[in-house]
Protein backbone atom coordinates (compact mmCIF):
# COMPACT_ATOMS: atom_id res chain seq x y z
CA UNK A 1 0.00 0.00 0.00
CA UNK A 2 0.86 3.01 -1.13
CA UNK A 3 1.94 5.92 1.95
CA UNK A 4 -1.13 7.79 2.77
CA UNK A 5 0.60 10.96 1.97
CA UNK A 6 1.92 10.48 -1.23
CA UNK A 7 -1.51 9.93 -2.72
CA UNK A 8 -3.24 13.27 -4.14
CA UNK A 9 -7.15 12.53 -4.39
CA UNK A 10 -8.79 13.99 -7.77
CA UNK A 11 -10.70 17.33 -6.65
CA UNK A 12 -14.32 17.66 -5.96
CA UNK A 13 -15.15 18.95 -9.68
CA UNK A 14 -13.73 16.64 -11.58
CA UNK A 15 -15.55 12.90 -9.88
CA UNK A 16 -17.44 11.27 -12.22
CA UNK A 17 -19.23 9.13 -10.51
CA UNK A 18 -19.78 10.41 -6.47
CA UNK A 19 -22.71 11.90 -5.99
CA UNK A 20 -24.42 10.99 -9.09
CA UNK A 21 -27.49 8.05 -9.18
CA UNK A 22 -26.60 5.05 -10.42
CA UNK A 23 -28.82 1.75 -10.74
CA UNK A 24 -27.08 -1.49 -8.74
CA UNK A 25 -25.59 -3.66 -11.20
CA UNK A 26 -27.64 -6.72 -9.80
CA UNK A 27 -31.09 -5.23 -10.25
CA UNK A 28 -32.24 -7.01 -13.44
CA UNK A 29 -31.86 -10.14 -11.92
CA UNK A 30 -33.64 -9.08 -8.71
CA UNK A 31 -36.76 -8.23 -10.72
CA UNK A 32 -36.38 -11.13 -12.93
CA UNK A 33 -35.89 -13.92 -11.11
CA UNK A 34 -32.67 -14.85 -11.77
CA UNK A 35 -30.38 -13.72 -8.56
CA UNK A 36 -29.29 -16.81 -6.41
CA UNK A 37 -30.40 -15.74 -2.81
CA UNK A 38 -29.17 -17.79 0.14
CA UNK A 39 -31.93 -20.00 -0.14
CA UNK A 40 -31.52 -20.91 -3.73
CA UNK A 41 -27.98 -22.45 -3.18
CA UNK A 42 -27.95 -26.21 -4.12
CA UNK A 43 -24.90 -28.87 -4.36
CA UNK A 44 -24.74 -32.05 -5.75
CA UNK A 45 -26.01 -35.07 -3.61
CA UNK A 46 -27.64 -32.05 -1.02
CA UNK A 47 -29.38 -33.70 1.63
CA UNK A 48 -32.63 -31.42 3.44
CA UNK A 49 -33.03 -30.54 6.90
CA UNK A 50 -35.54 -29.11 9.56
CA UNK A 51 -34.73 -28.44 12.63
CA UNK A 52 -36.98 -28.37 16.31
CA UNK A 53 -35.04 -26.35 18.57
CA UNK A 54 -36.26 -26.04 22.13
CA UNK A 55 -39.02 -24.00 22.65
CA UNK A 56 -37.43 -22.15 25.95
CA UNK A 57 -34.12 -20.37 25.06
CA UNK A 58 -31.41 -22.73 27.18
CA UNK A 59 -33.51 -25.52 27.00
CA UNK A 60 -32.79 -29.01 25.85
CA UNK A 61 -33.94 -32.42 24.79
CA UNK A 62 -34.87 -34.93 27.70
CA UNK A 63 -36.56 -37.61 25.57
CA UNK A 64 -37.47 -37.87 22.38
CA UNK A 65 -39.16 -40.73 19.87
CA UNK A 66 -38.72 -40.51 15.78
CA UNK A 67 -40.89 -43.79 15.27
CA UNK A 68 -43.18 -41.95 12.98
CA UNK A 69 -41.01 -39.26 11.90
CA UNK A 70 -38.77 -42.21 10.16
CA UNK A 71 -42.14 -43.28 8.22
CA UNK A 72 -42.46 -40.07 6.44
CA UNK A 73 -41.58 -40.63 3.12
CA UNK A 74 -37.99 -38.76 2.12
CA UNK A 75 -37.17 -39.19 5.62
CA UNK A 76 -33.91 -40.05 6.37
CA UNK A 77 -32.23 -39.76 9.56
CA UNK A 78 -32.89 -37.52 12.86
CA UNK A 79 -29.81 -36.21 13.77
CA UNK A 80 -29.66 -35.17 17.44
CA UNK A 81 -27.75 -31.43 17.93
CA UNK A 82 -24.94 -30.87 20.45
CA UNK A 83 -26.84 -28.57 23.52
CA UNK A 84 -25.09 -24.96 23.65
CA UNK A 85 -23.51 -23.68 26.14
CA UNK A 86 -23.18 -19.87 27.72
CA UNK A 87 -22.04 -17.75 26.42
CA UNK A 88 -24.31 -18.24 23.31
CA UNK A 89 -22.74 -15.65 20.74
CA UNK A 90 -23.49 -17.32 17.74
CA UNK A 91 -24.01 -21.20 18.47
CA UNK A 92 -26.56 -23.30 17.30
CA UNK A 93 -29.73 -23.82 19.16
CA UNK A 94 -29.50 -27.40 20.11
CA UNK A 95 -32.70 -29.44 19.37
CA UNK A 96 -33.23 -32.25 16.46
CA UNK A 97 -33.00 -32.14 12.86
CA UNK A 98 -34.65 -34.04 10.38
CA UNK A 99 -32.86 -34.92 7.50
CA UNK A 100 -34.64 -35.79 4.18
CA UNK A 101 -34.57 -36.03 0.55
CA UNK A 102 -36.79 -32.86 0.33
CA UNK A 103 -37.54 -29.92 2.35
CA UNK A 104 -41.25 -31.02 2.63
CA UNK A 105 -40.36 -34.30 3.97
CA UNK A 106 -38.35 -33.04 6.47
CA UNK A 107 -40.90 -30.71 7.56
CA UNK A 108 -43.45 -33.14 7.54
CA UNK A 109 -40.95 -35.74 9.47
CA UNK A 110 -40.40 -32.82 11.87
CA UNK A 111 -44.11 -32.27 12.98
CA UNK A 112 -44.29 -36.10 13.64
CA UNK A 113 -41.58 -36.07 16.30
CA UNK A 114 -42.57 -36.64 20.24
CA UNK A 115 -40.15 -35.07 22.15
CA UNK A 116 -39.98 -34.14 26.01
CA UNK A 117 -38.36 -30.79 27.19
CA UNK A 118 -36.34 -29.72 29.68
CA UNK A 119 -37.26 -25.75 29.63
CA UNK A 120 -34.85 -24.99 32.30
CA UNK A 121 -34.91 -21.46 34.25
CA UNK A 122 -35.96 -19.35 31.42
CA UNK A 123 -39.65 -21.08 31.58
CA UNK A 124 -40.53 -18.37 33.59
CA UNK A 125 -40.41 -15.63 31.33
CA UNK A 126 -43.35 -13.96 31.01
CA UNK A 127 -43.08 -10.51 28.74
CA UNK A 128 -46.49 -8.68 30.61
CA UNK A 129 -44.26 -9.18 33.87
CA UNK A 130 -41.22 -8.30 32.66
CA UNK A 131 -42.11 -5.00 31.21
CA UNK A 132 -43.24 -4.27 34.69
CA UNK A 133 -39.69 -5.30 36.08
CA UNK A 134 -38.50 -2.96 33.77
CA UNK A 135 -40.62 -0.10 34.39
CA UNK A 136 -40.09 -0.55 37.79
CA UNK A 137 -36.54 -0.78 37.43
CA UNK A 138 -36.20 2.90 35.99
CA UNK A 139 -37.36 4.51 39.26
CA UNK A 140 -34.10 3.51 40.83
CA UNK A 141 -30.86 4.82 40.67
CA UNK A 142 -28.87 3.57 38.17
CA UNK A 143 -25.50 3.41 36.93
CA UNK A 144 -24.40 7.53 36.16
CA UNK A 145 -23.11 7.48 32.39
CA UNK A 146 -22.81 11.00 32.18
CA UNK A 147 -23.65 14.46 34.30
CA UNK A 148 -23.47 17.51 33.66
CA UNK A 149 -24.61 20.73 36.13
CA UNK A 150 -25.92 20.22 39.97
CA UNK A 151 -29.16 17.64 38.91
CA UNK A 152 -30.56 18.05 41.85
CA UNK A 153 -30.81 21.34 42.86
CA UNK A 154 -32.10 21.99 39.33
CA UNK A 155 -35.00 20.06 40.45
CA UNK A 156 -35.26 22.13 43.51
CA UNK A 157 -35.38 25.18 42.34
CA UNK A 158 -37.12 23.89 39.10
CA UNK A 159 -40.71 25.98 38.41
CA UNK A 160 -42.33 22.61 37.49
CA UNK A 161 -41.53 19.40 36.66
CA UNK A 162 -42.61 17.09 34.41
CA UNK A 163 -41.65 13.17 33.96
CA UNK A 164 -43.28 10.28 31.37
CA UNK A 165 -42.60 6.83 31.11
CA UNK A 166 -41.85 5.25 27.55
CA UNK A 167 -41.37 1.66 26.53
CA UNK A 168 -41.07 -0.77 23.52
CA UNK A 169 -41.37 -4.26 23.61
CA UNK A 170 -39.22 -7.26 21.83
CA UNK A 171 -38.98 -6.86 18.48
CA UNK A 172 -37.90 -9.27 15.55
CA UNK A 173 -36.00 -8.72 12.01
CA UNK A 174 -38.73 -10.55 10.46
CA UNK A 175 -36.88 -10.74 7.02
CA UNK A 176 -38.89 -11.82 3.84
CA UNK A 177 -35.83 -14.48 3.39
CA UNK A 178 -35.82 -16.73 6.32
CA UNK A 179 -32.31 -17.82 7.52
CA UNK A 180 -30.92 -20.45 5.25
CA UNK A 181 -27.43 -22.12 4.64
CA UNK A 182 -25.97 -25.14 2.79
CA UNK A 183 -22.57 -26.82 4.43
CA UNK A 184 -20.52 -29.85 2.74
CA UNK A 185 -17.83 -31.17 5.44
CA UNK A 186 -15.52 -33.54 3.42
CA UNK A 187 -11.87 -34.60 4.09
CA UNK A 188 -11.19 -32.31 6.48
CA UNK A 189 -12.64 -29.36 4.85
CA UNK A 190 -15.79 -27.38 5.14
CA UNK A 191 -17.38 -24.88 2.39
CA UNK A 192 -20.59 -23.31 4.20
CA UNK A 193 -22.86 -20.94 1.74
CA UNK A 194 -25.38 -18.79 3.69
CA UNK A 195 -27.56 -15.92 3.33
CA UNK A 196 -25.16 -13.54 5.79
CA UNK A 197 -24.70 -10.56 6.23
CA UNK A 198 -20.41 -11.39 7.80
CA UNK A 199 -18.46 -13.87 6.13
CA UNK A 200 -15.86 -13.29 8.53
CA UNK A 201 -18.10 -14.91 11.17
CA UNK A 202 -20.11 -16.97 9.36
CA UNK A 203 -16.06 -18.73 8.82
CA UNK A 204 -14.99 -18.52 12.72
CA UNK A 205 -18.83 -19.81 14.02
CA UNK A 206 -18.75 -22.72 11.44
CA UNK A 207 -15.42 -23.37 12.63
CA UNK A 208 -15.89 -23.56 16.59
CA UNK A 209 -19.27 -25.62 15.39
CA UNK A 210 -17.52 -28.59 13.75
CA UNK A 211 -14.04 -28.30 15.95
CA UNK A 212 -12.65 -27.68 12.56
CA UNK A 213 -9.51 -25.15 12.16
CA UNK A 214 -10.60 -21.49 10.83
CA UNK A 215 -7.84 -22.38 8.17
CA UNK A 216 -9.69 -25.28 6.80
CA UNK A 217 -13.58 -23.64 6.12
CA UNK A 218 -14.48 -21.73 3.14
CA UNK A 219 -17.09 -19.25 3.73
CA UNK A 220 -19.40 -17.99 0.53
CA UNK A 221 -22.02 -15.15 1.00
CA UNK A 222 -25.05 -15.60 -1.12
CA UNK A 223 -27.26 -12.43 -1.80
CA UNK A 224 -29.65 -11.31 1.06
CA UNK A 225 -33.44 -11.52 1.05
CA UNK A 226 -33.85 -8.92 3.65
CA UNK A 227 -31.29 -9.08 6.87
CA UNK A 228 -31.62 -5.87 9.29
CA UNK A 229 -28.84 -7.40 11.59
CA UNK A 230 -30.57 -11.38 11.57
CA UNK A 231 -28.23 -12.64 9.15
CA UNK A 232 -24.74 -11.21 10.67
CA UNK A 233 -25.20 -13.57 13.40
CA UNK A 234 -24.51 -17.10 11.82
CA UNK A 235 -26.24 -19.61 13.64
CA UNK A 236 -27.67 -20.69 10.97
CA UNK A 237 -24.65 -21.86 9.46
CA UNK A 238 -22.82 -23.43 11.86
CA UNK A 239 -26.14 -25.83 12.34
CA UNK A 240 -25.63 -26.54 8.40
CA UNK A 241 -22.16 -27.56 8.89
CA UNK A 242 -22.89 -29.65 12.37
CA UNK A 243 -25.22 -32.04 10.32
CA UNK A 244 -23.54 -32.39 7.37
CA UNK A 245 -20.79 -33.65 9.34
CA UNK A 246 -22.97 -36.10 11.19
CA UNK A 247 -24.25 -37.15 8.12
CA UNK A 248 -21.10 -37.15 5.85
CA UNK A 249 -23.05 -35.15 2.73
CA UNK A 250 -24.14 -31.12 2.18
CA UNK A 251 -27.05 -30.39 3.87
CA UNK A 252 -29.01 -27.49 2.85
CA UNK A 253 -30.91 -26.19 6.32
CA UNK A 254 -34.12 -23.97 6.41
CA UNK A 255 -36.01 -22.47 8.82
CA UNK A 256 -39.52 -22.07 8.46
CA UNK A 257 -40.97 -18.16 9.40
CA UNK A 258 -42.33 -19.81 13.09
CA UNK A 259 -38.71 -20.50 13.45
CA UNK A 260 -37.36 -17.25 12.10
CA UNK A 261 -40.15 -15.41 14.74
CA UNK A 262 -39.94 -17.88 17.78
CA UNK A 263 -35.88 -18.45 17.86
CA UNK A 264 -34.81 -15.55 16.63
CA UNK A 265 -32.11 -12.63 18.13
CA UNK A 266 -34.60 -10.24 19.45
CA UNK A 267 -34.54 -6.02 19.68
CA UNK A 268 -33.78 -5.31 23.84
CA UNK A 269 -37.53 -4.60 25.17
CA UNK A 270 -36.49 -1.20 27.05
CA UNK A 271 -38.45 1.27 29.53
CA UNK A 272 -37.21 4.64 29.65
CA UNK A 273 -38.21 7.34 32.67
CA UNK A 274 -37.55 10.76 31.38
CA UNK A 275 -38.28 14.05 34.20
CA UNK A 276 -37.78 17.64 33.16
CA UNK A 277 -37.41 20.76 35.40
CA UNK A 278 -39.14 23.73 33.34
CA UNK A 279 -38.76 26.91 34.15
CA UNK A 280 -41.91 29.68 34.02
CA UNK A 281 -41.03 29.81 30.39
CA UNK A 282 -41.60 26.52 30.06
CA UNK A 283 -38.15 25.65 29.28
CA UNK A 284 -35.83 22.60 30.64
CA UNK A 285 -33.64 23.73 32.86
CA UNK A 286 -32.89 19.98 33.74
CA UNK A 287 -32.86 16.85 31.98
CA UNK A 288 -33.06 13.21 34.03
CA UNK A 289 -33.03 10.17 31.87
CA UNK A 290 -32.73 7.04 33.26
CA UNK A 291 -33.07 3.32 30.37
CA UNK A 292 -33.53 0.05 31.41
CA UNK A 293 -32.90 -2.82 28.75
CA UNK A 294 -31.05 -5.95 28.14
CA UNK A 295 -28.14 -5.68 26.46
CA UNK A 296 -26.87 -7.55 23.47
CA UNK A 297 -23.26 -7.70 25.57
CA UNK A 298 -25.38 -10.61 27.24
CA UNK A 299 -24.65 -12.70 24.41
CA UNK A 300 -20.81 -12.55 24.75
CA UNK A 301 -20.95 -12.30 28.84
CA UNK A 302 -22.85 -15.07 30.57
CA UNK A 303 -24.85 -13.59 33.36
CA UNK A 304 -24.43 -9.79 32.20
CA UNK A 305 -27.66 -7.55 33.27
CA UNK A 306 -26.11 -3.98 32.33
CA UNK A 307 -25.51 -2.23 29.03
CA UNK A 308 -22.04 -1.83 28.01
CA UNK A 309 -21.16 1.70 27.36
CA UNK A 310 -21.32 1.83 23.63
CA UNK A 311 -25.24 0.53 23.98
CA UNK A 312 -26.06 4.02 25.82
CA UNK A 313 -23.74 5.83 22.83
CA UNK A 314 -26.60 5.00 20.52
CA UNK A 315 -29.19 8.01 20.92
CA UNK A 316 -28.91 8.70 24.35
CA UNK A 317 -25.36 9.87 26.05
CA UNK A 318 -24.99 12.09 23.29
CA UNK A 319 -27.83 13.72 23.77
CA UNK A 320 -27.78 17.03 21.82
CA UNK A 321 -29.77 19.54 23.73
CA UNK A 322 -28.72 22.95 25.21
CA UNK A 323 -29.36 22.21 28.45
CA UNK A 324 -27.32 23.02 31.50
CA UNK A 325 -28.13 20.41 34.09
CA UNK A 326 -28.02 16.87 32.76
CA UNK A 327 -28.34 13.11 34.06
CA UNK A 328 -28.07 10.26 31.68
CA UNK A 329 -28.17 6.86 33.53
CA UNK A 330 -28.81 3.48 32.96
CA UNK A 331 -30.21 0.16 34.84
CA UNK A 332 -29.71 -3.33 35.05
CA UNK A 333 -32.05 -6.11 33.52
CA UNK A 334 -32.25 -10.17 33.12
CA UNK A 335 -32.23 -11.78 29.73
CA UNK A 336 -34.29 -14.63 28.86
CA UNK A 337 -34.15 -14.69 24.88
CA UNK A 338 -31.24 -13.83 22.69
CA UNK A 339 -30.44 -10.31 22.09
CA UNK A 340 -29.10 -8.79 18.74
CA UNK A 341 -28.71 -5.84 17.04
CA UNK A 342 -31.58 -4.79 14.91
CA UNK A 343 -31.83 -2.00 12.38
CA UNK A 344 -30.03 1.08 14.22
CA UNK A 345 -30.13 -0.76 16.84
CA UNK A 346 -30.74 1.42 20.79
CA UNK A 347 -31.27 4.22 18.55
CA UNK A 348 -34.92 3.45 18.34
CA UNK A 349 -36.07 3.63 21.68
CA UNK A 350 -33.56 5.88 22.75
CA UNK A 351 -35.15 8.42 19.84
CA UNK A 352 -38.61 7.19 20.77
CA UNK A 353 -38.64 8.50 24.65
CA UNK A 354 -36.64 11.80 23.68
CA UNK A 355 -38.50 13.00 20.55
CA UNK A 356 -41.68 12.11 22.01
CA UNK A 357 -40.58 13.80 25.30
CA UNK A 358 -39.74 16.97 23.74
CA UNK A 359 -43.32 17.13 22.36
CA UNK A 360 -44.78 16.70 25.73
CA UNK A 361 -42.67 19.34 26.49
CA UNK A 362 -43.49 22.10 23.84
CA UNK A 363 -46.77 21.01 24.21
CA UNK A 364 -47.34 21.51 28.08
CA UNK A 365 -45.40 24.99 27.33
CA UNK A 366 -47.93 25.87 24.23
CA UNK A 367 -45.73 25.98 21.93
CA UNK A 368 -44.82 24.78 18.21
CA UNK A 369 -42.73 21.52 18.76
CA UNK A 370 -40.95 22.77 15.57
CA UNK A 371 -39.50 25.96 17.33
CA UNK A 372 -39.47 24.43 21.00
CA UNK A 373 -37.07 21.74 19.45
CA UNK A 374 -34.61 24.16 17.84
CA UNK A 375 -34.33 26.18 20.85
CA UNK A 376 -33.78 22.71 23.00
CA UNK A 377 -31.00 22.14 20.11
CA UNK A 378 -29.45 25.58 20.36
CA UNK A 379 -26.81 27.26 18.57
CA UNK A 380 -24.56 25.35 15.90
CA UNK A 381 -21.86 23.57 18.40
CA UNK A 382 -19.92 20.33 18.62
CA UNK A 383 -21.40 18.67 21.80
CA UNK A 384 -18.61 18.25 24.18
CA UNK A 385 -19.03 14.74 26.05
CA UNK A 386 -16.33 15.03 28.02
CA UNK A 387 -17.80 17.75 30.52
CA UNK A 388 -20.03 15.00 31.86
CA UNK A 389 -17.55 12.61 32.49
CA UNK A 390 -18.23 10.70 29.29
CA UNK A 391 -14.48 9.64 27.84
CA UNK A 392 -14.93 6.47 25.80
CA UNK A 393 -17.98 7.14 23.83
CA UNK A 394 -18.19 5.01 20.66
CA UNK A 395 -19.19 7.50 17.87
CA UNK A 396 -19.90 4.42 15.60
CA UNK A 397 -15.58 3.54 15.63
CA UNK A 398 -15.30 6.63 13.83
CA UNK A 399 -13.36 9.40 15.76
CA UNK A 400 -14.95 12.78 17.12
CA UNK A 401 -12.42 14.72 15.23
CA UNK A 402 -13.65 13.90 12.10
CA UNK A 403 -17.41 12.98 12.67
CA UNK A 404 -18.09 15.44 16.10
CA UNK A 405 -21.90 16.10 17.43
CA UNK A 406 -22.52 19.02 15.61
CA UNK A 407 -26.03 20.60 16.51
CA UNK A 408 -25.97 22.85 13.68
CA UNK A 409 -26.25 19.85 11.32
CA UNK A 410 -28.96 18.43 13.66
CA UNK A 411 -30.93 21.73 13.43
CA UNK A 412 -30.60 22.15 9.95
CA UNK A 413 -32.11 19.21 9.07
CA UNK A 414 -34.90 19.70 11.30
CA UNK A 415 -35.28 23.22 9.73
CA UNK A 416 -35.20 21.45 5.75
CA UNK A 417 -37.47 19.03 6.71
CA UNK A 418 -40.03 21.28 7.67
CA UNK A 419 -39.98 23.51 5.07
CA UNK A 420 -40.00 21.10 2.25
CA UNK A 421 -43.03 19.56 4.63
CA UNK A 422 -44.96 22.96 4.73
CA UNK A 423 -44.90 22.84 8.14
CA UNK A 424 -47.27 24.37 10.05
CA UNK A 425 -50.28 24.91 7.19
CA UNK A 426 -53.63 23.67 7.40
CA UNK A 427 -53.98 20.03 5.42
CA UNK A 428 -56.96 19.09 3.70
CA UNK A 429 -60.01 18.03 4.78
CA UNK A 430 -60.50 14.37 5.27
CA UNK A 431 -64.50 13.16 6.24
CA UNK A 432 -64.33 11.00 9.32
CA UNK A 433 -60.53 11.77 9.40
CA UNK A 434 -58.34 13.55 12.72
CA UNK A 435 -55.33 15.10 10.95
CA UNK A 436 -52.14 16.72 11.81
CA UNK A 437 -48.12 16.53 11.38
CA UNK A 438 -45.44 15.49 13.87
CA UNK A 439 -41.97 15.55 13.52
CA UNK A 440 -38.48 14.25 15.27
CA UNK A 441 -34.75 14.18 14.37
CA UNK A 442 -31.88 11.92 15.35
CA UNK A 443 -28.29 11.70 15.02
CA UNK A 444 -27.45 8.00 14.29
CA UNK A 445 -24.50 6.17 12.28
CA UNK A 446 -23.04 9.67 11.96
CA UNK A 447 -25.85 11.33 10.03
CA UNK A 448 -28.50 13.48 10.82
CA UNK A 449 -32.12 12.54 9.69
CA UNK A 450 -35.74 14.89 10.27
CA UNK A 451 -38.72 13.11 9.36
CA UNK A 452 -41.99 15.30 9.03
CA UNK A 453 -45.02 12.99 8.47
CA UNK A 454 -48.48 14.27 7.55
CA UNK A 455 -50.93 11.86 9.48
CA UNK A 456 -54.83 10.66 9.49
CA UNK A 457 -56.68 9.14 12.35
CA UNK A 458 -60.24 8.04 11.09
CA UNK A 459 -62.96 8.07 13.72
CA UNK A 460 -62.41 4.41 14.13
CA UNK A 461 -59.08 4.78 15.09
CA UNK A 462 -57.42 3.65 12.05
CA UNK A 463 -53.89 5.38 10.73
CA UNK A 464 -52.63 6.21 7.85
CA UNK A 465 -49.95 8.24 6.78
CA UNK A 466 -50.73 10.30 3.15
CA UNK A 467 -46.56 12.20 3.48
CA UNK A 468 -43.55 11.71 4.94
CA UNK A 469 -40.83 14.29 4.31
CA UNK A 470 -37.39 13.24 5.26
CA UNK A 471 -34.10 15.51 5.44
CA UNK A 472 -30.52 13.83 5.65
CA UNK A 473 -27.37 14.69 5.98
CA UNK A 474 -25.14 11.89 5.58
CA UNK A 475 -21.82 14.14 4.38
CA UNK A 476 -20.24 13.43 1.46
CA UNK A 477 -22.99 11.15 -0.54
CA UNK A 478 -21.77 8.39 -2.85
CA UNK A 479 -24.94 7.08 -4.73
CA UNK A 480 -28.09 9.48 -3.68
CA UNK A 481 -30.32 6.93 -5.33
CA UNK A 482 -29.38 4.20 -2.74
CA UNK A 483 -29.85 6.67 -0.24
CA UNK A 484 -32.61 7.70 -1.20
CA UNK A 485 -33.83 3.89 -1.24
CA UNK A 486 -32.49 3.27 2.34
CA UNK A 487 -34.58 5.86 3.82
CA UNK A 488 -37.73 4.71 1.75
CA UNK A 489 -37.00 1.53 2.94
CA UNK A 490 -36.28 2.70 6.70
CA UNK A 491 -39.81 4.48 6.74
CA UNK A 492 -41.58 0.95 6.08
CA UNK A 493 -39.88 -0.85 8.48
CA UNK A 494 -39.83 1.74 11.02
CA UNK A 495 -43.76 1.59 10.22
CA UNK A 496 -44.15 -2.24 11.06
CA UNK A 497 -42.48 -1.96 14.09
CA UNK A 498 -44.05 1.38 15.47
CA UNK A 499 -47.83 0.16 14.74
CA UNK A 500 -47.40 -3.87 14.85
CA UNK A 501 -44.38 -4.68 16.15
CA UNK A 502 -44.50 -7.00 19.31
CA UNK A 503 -42.94 -9.91 20.53
CA UNK A 504 -44.50 -11.54 23.88
CA UNK A 505 -43.58 -14.75 26.01
CA UNK A 506 -45.75 -16.86 28.20
CA UNK A 507 -44.21 -19.47 30.06
CA UNK A 508 -40.79 -18.85 28.15
CA UNK A 509 -41.97 -19.40 24.75
CA UNK A 510 -42.88 -16.72 22.11
CA UNK A 511 -46.50 -16.51 21.87
CA UNK A 512 -46.28 -15.01 17.77
CA UNK A 513 -45.48 -17.06 15.11
CA UNK A 514 -45.84 -15.84 11.83
CA UNK A 515 -47.42 -12.70 9.79
CA UNK A 516 -50.37 -13.10 10.99
CA UNK A 517 -49.69 -12.23 14.46
CA UNK A 518 -46.60 -10.46 13.94
CA UNK A 519 -47.45 -8.12 11.04
CA UNK A 520 -45.96 -5.91 9.26
CA UNK A 521 -46.52 -2.92 6.67
CA UNK A 522 -48.51 -4.11 3.61
CA UNK A 523 -48.97 -1.60 0.22
CA UNK A 524 -52.27 -0.67 1.86
CA UNK A 525 -50.24 0.66 4.74
CA UNK A 526 -47.59 2.13 3.22
CA UNK A 527 -47.13 6.37 2.95
CA UNK A 528 -48.71 7.13 -0.18
CA UNK A 529 -45.75 10.07 -0.74
CA UNK A 530 -41.95 9.83 0.76
CA UNK A 531 -40.20 12.32 -0.13
CA UNK A 532 -36.15 12.64 0.58
CA UNK A 533 -34.11 15.83 0.22
CA UNK A 534 -30.23 15.12 0.92
CA UNK A 535 -27.89 17.87 2.02
CA UNK A 536 -25.53 18.89 0.32
CA UNK A 537 -21.91 18.56 2.09
CA UNK A 538 -18.05 18.00 2.43
CA UNK A 539 -18.62 16.33 5.32
CA UNK A 540 -16.62 12.59 4.98
CA UNK A 541 -19.23 10.09 4.57
CA UNK A 542 -22.10 8.54 6.91
CA UNK A 543 -23.94 5.77 6.93
CA UNK A 544 -27.27 5.62 5.80
CA UNK A 545 -28.76 1.83 6.59
CA UNK A 546 -29.82 2.26 9.57
CA UNK A 547 -30.25 6.39 10.06
CA UNK A 548 -33.68 6.35 8.69
CA UNK A 549 -35.10 4.74 11.16
CA UNK A 550 -34.97 6.11 14.39
CA UNK A 551 -37.26 9.06 13.84
CA UNK A 552 -40.30 7.82 12.11
CA UNK A 553 -41.69 6.12 15.59
CA UNK A 554 -41.61 9.69 17.34
CA UNK A 555 -42.64 11.38 14.40
CA UNK A 556 -45.66 9.39 13.97
CA UNK A 557 -46.41 8.97 17.71
CA UNK A 558 -46.14 13.08 17.87
CA UNK A 559 -48.46 13.58 14.66
CA UNK A 560 -51.36 11.61 16.51
CA UNK A 561 -51.00 12.91 19.86
CA UNK A 562 -51.35 16.67 17.84
CA UNK A 563 -54.46 15.04 15.57
CA UNK A 564 -56.28 13.01 18.49
CA UNK A 565 -54.72 14.53 21.92
CA UNK A 566 -54.12 10.75 22.97
CA UNK A 567 -50.29 10.75 24.02
CA UNK A 568 -48.40 6.86 23.10
CA UNK A 569 -46.05 6.15 25.59
CA UNK A 570 -45.59 2.38 24.59
CA UNK A 571 -45.46 0.71 21.66
CA UNK A 572 -46.75 -0.89 19.35
CA UNK A 573 -49.19 1.48 18.49
CA UNK A 574 -51.95 -1.04 17.49
CA UNK A 575 -52.46 -1.77 21.33
CA UNK A 576 -53.87 1.93 21.69
CA UNK A 577 -57.80 3.07 20.91
CA UNK A 578 -57.12 6.03 19.04
CA UNK A 579 -61.35 6.23 18.01
CA UNK A 580 -62.99 9.18 17.99
CA UNK A 581 -65.61 7.93 20.79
Amino acid sequence: MPAAESITLKDRKDWRYIGKPVPIVDLHDMTHGTATYGIDVVMPGMKFASIERPPVLLGQVRSFDDTETLKVPGVEQVVRMPVPKEPLGFQALGGLAVVASNTWAAMEGRKKLQIEWEDGANAAYESAAYRSTLEAATKQPGDIRRMEGDIEAAFGNGAKTLEATYYSPHFVHAPMEVPAAVASVKDGKCEVWACCQDAQSLRTTTAQAIGMDEADVTAQVALLGGAFGRKSKPDFGAEAAIISKAIGAPVKVTWTREDDVRNGYYHAAAAQYVRAAVDDAGRPTAWHHRTVFPPIMSLFEPGKKTPGTWELDFGLTDLPYDIPNLCIESGAADVHVRIGWKRSVQNIFHAFAVNSFTSELAAEAGRDHLDYLLELIGPPRQVDLAKGGVTDYFNYDSSLEAYPIDTGRLAHVLKLAAEKAGWGRELPERPGVRQAMGLAVHRSFLTYVATVMEVGVSDDGDVSIPRIVMAVDAGTVVNPDRVKAQMEGACIYGMSAAIYGEITAKDGRVQQSNFHDYPVARITDAPREIEVHLVESTAPPGGVGEPGVPPFAPALCNAIFAATGKRIRALPIVQHDLSAT
